[in-house]
């Protein structure tokens, strides 16, 4: 997925250091992506930009696509519409909960994102691809788009690459299932490539019931509510918003509505490297970000480069980049 906002900010991440155990409620702002889809983008927040080395994440739907228009030409809620954009130094965590979303990338990749089924991609130092709400897709989409920050290691020594998993592993609580999207929670382990220490999951408690979800002391965690509304210690989040739960914890006591609840679970260990966001690229420096963006225009003007090959099967044009700010890009805390 793509941040196509028009003048996006630049977000500096500093390293990171563990609040130990806090309660604090993350409120989405909405954001237009693409041609027709509104998103509720949780990160980067005002107070939290990372999670770990989740840097970005966006909740969209349960939109109703029954009245989409099959023209890309024609204004009209069609879903998913996001022509082919780079990334860099990342890995995109495609999510969903309901409909199908078709992905294409630069490494010839074609795959179905479908519920229940993790998709990865991972930018190395360039990646282009695009996602689209097919005319045959199911009336309904909901779901979830994340990034995951690569370390200095990893990102320009990992290639580019895509990963999909149709079957991932569960862990069954008293009253609760998680599915394993990333890392591992009690034990259960996701095959899905990681490159620092992290988890996210997939939480359906049932109605009234209260859970307790085994954590890791050393990560700091958040809880985004997808479905119903749930209560942690003081904290009661509803749809579409995200509990901040700070690090220190060995668990975590869960309480759904008596209509029940369903989260996603993100954490990891507090990132250690300081990052540049702008746009759809992760850097160090503002000449890296730059750079990446010159390199993107370059790719459109001449039909593909090395770093940004264009994306075969995509019938449109890529998604050219916004114009840098007038001033250098200039950092920003973690936190506030």
């Amino acid at each position: 997925m793509s941040d196509l906002e028009k003048d996006p900010d630049e977000i500096v991440c500093p390293a990171g250091v563990a609040d130990g155990p806090v309660e604090e409620l993350l409120e989405a702002r909405q954001v237009v992506l693409g041609r027709t889809t509104k998103v509720r983008r949780l990160l980067p927040n005002k107070n939290r930009r990372m999670v770990g080395a989740w840097c970005f994440v966006d909740h969209y739907g349960p939109d109703d696509l029954t009245g989409r228009v099959d023209s890309y030409d024609v204004p009209g809620d069609r879903g998913m519409l996001v022509p082919p954009h780079p990334h860099t130094s990342l890995q995109t965590v495609s999510w969903l909960f309901e409909g199908e979303i078709e992905h294409r990338d630069s490494v010839g990749s074609h795959a179905m994102v479908r519920p229940g089924e993790l998709n990865i991609m991972t930018a190395g130092n360039g990646i282009a691809h695009s996602e689209v709400s097919l005319p045959s897709a199911p009336p309904t989409l909901h779901g979830a788009q994340l990034w995951v920050a690569l370390p200095d290691s990893a990102r320009t020594a990992v290639p580019p690459a895509f990963n999909a998993y149709a079957d991932l592993p569960t862990l069954v609580l008293d009253g609760a299932e998680a599915t394993v999207m990333l890392g591992t929670v009690g034990g259960v382990t996701s095959p899905a490539p990681a490159y620092t220490p992290l988890v996210g999951a997939d939480l359906r408690i049932e109605p009234g019931r209260t859970v307790s979800l085994p954590l890791t002391a050393a990560f700091e965690y958040a809880v985004l509510v997808v479905d119903g509304s749930l209560r942690v210690g003081e904290l009661s989040p509803g749809f579409g918003e995200m509990a901040y739960l700070g690090s220190g914890r060995e668990s975590v006591e869960l309480t759904a509505a008596p209509d029940g609840a369903r989260c996603l679970l993100l954490g990891g260990e507090p990132f250690e490297e300081e990052l540049v966001m702008w746009w759809n690229f992760i850097g160090r420096t503002h000449e890296e970000v730059v750079a990446a963006r010159n390199d993107w225009m370059t790719s459109i003007e001449s039909g593909g480069s090395h770093r940004f090959p264009m994306v075969p099967g995509y019938d449109g044009a890529p998604l050219p980049a916004p114009a840098l700010p007038g001033t250098r890009l200039k950092p920003r805390p973690r936190s506030r």
